[in-house]
């Protein structure tokens, strides 16, 4: 059965007004949160530790920042917009002392309260309003009058409106313009985790990675096979995100068409799919988790090195030569791109 798709006529911003939201955190996703739900007319103060890089920025922005504890404290809704790794420092420093009966906890992504790095206490509500984009596409969207796809999930209920306020939350930054569904914090926190490691962005990575080796190490130019196996990748997939594969394939030529359908299982073979499969049981049994959890406690060594040598790639030369001569495709600065706090 298909699942219930909340719009802007399921959502009404009153279960928000007349309360304080504060945003905990000032990147990506909190930056965009915070901007949405201020130009639609929700009362929204920032959180962040002394010092921090972005209180000026917030500043700029036209919002009152607040210390973080001071920040929890003043709220009625705190939406934790810090990095998965960090959020149990900043719970237990400020956020654990600060909380009182009737507040609500809201997320981006489950990953915390799913594998309990933290556990909040019962008498709180604890929701979950993840889009289905990058922070500044929610942003870019939300001033043209559109909207990025959201989740709304809910983990506890005391005040019974919890679902509610969610969907207020989902419509001030634009989600119910495109479409909300509602999910759990373990479904979205497994799904997203699978998504991004073993498609989006690992298996993407690696795919491109592979493609590339194989035509260069046969001989070809490394400009052409950069152009076949990286660079016509975002036509694919802007096709796709448009209309599907099946629209996809509609798009593109009978050759292509004939070399997807008979290829394509070949590469990611059954093999590849029970590689899938291994990589989700181990996000489902928390292995990843601890894993990730560890690498960031003991200094993130291996992390580090890995994409060093991600970086390193005889791709990326490539990549950099040529799109300096695309001067249409926006440059992006990598450097710092983590989100801040």
């Amino acid at each position: 059965m298909p699942a219930k798709v909340y719009t802007d006529k399921d959502a009404n911003l009153k279960f928000l007004k007349g309360k304080t939201v504060a945003v905990i955190g000032f990147g990506s996703q909190g930056h965009a949160h915070a901007l949405n739900l201020k130009e639609s007319g929700v009362k929204v103060i920032i959180g962040l530790y002394k010092g921090s890089k972005s209180i000026p920025v917030a500043k700029q922005r036209g919002f009152k920042v607040l210390e973080t504890a001071a920040a929890v404290k003043a709220a009625d809704v705190i939406f934790v917009a810090v990095p998965d790794t960090v959020i149990p420092s900043v719970y237990e420093k400020d956020i654990k002392p600060n909380l009182a009966k009737g507040k609500t906890l809201l997320f981006s992504h489950g990953f915390a309260i799913h594998f309990k790095t933290i556990v909040p206490p019962k008498d709180i509500d604890v929701i979950m309003v993840a889009p289905k984009g990058p922070g500044h596409i929610v942003r870019r969207q939300f001033t043209e009058g559109k909207g990025v796809p959201a989740l709304i999930a809910i983990y506890q209920n005391p005040s019974k409106t919890a679902k509610q306020v969610a969907l207020a939350w989902a419509k001030g930054v634009g989600g119910t313009r495109a479409g909300v569904i509602e999910t759990t914090f373990k479904e979205e926190t497994e799904t997203d985790l699978f998504g991004e490691q073993a498609v989006l962005c690992g298996g993407t990575s690696a795919l491109i990675q592979a493609g590339y080796e194989t035509l260069v190490e046969a001989g070809y130019q490394p400009e052409m096979a950069y152009f076949e196996c990286l660079h016509e990748l975002k036509l694919i997939v802007d096709l796709i995100n448009e209309a599907g594969i099946a629209g996809m394939r509609f798009s593109i030529s009978e050759t292509a068409k004939y070399g997807d359908v008979v290829s394509g299982p070949r590469v990611i073979n059954k093999k590849v799919k029970a590689e899938m499969g291994q990589i989700l049981k181990e996000i489902q049994n928390g292995k990843f988790a601890k894993n990730w959890i560890n690498e960031v406690k003991t200094g993130k060594k291996n992390y580090n090195k890995l994409l060093a040598a991600g970086a390193k790639h005889p791709i990326e030369k490539t990549g950099a030569r040529l799109r300096g001569l695309m001067p249409w495709i926006g440059k992006k600065n990598i450097k710092g791109a983590q989100a801040a706090y």
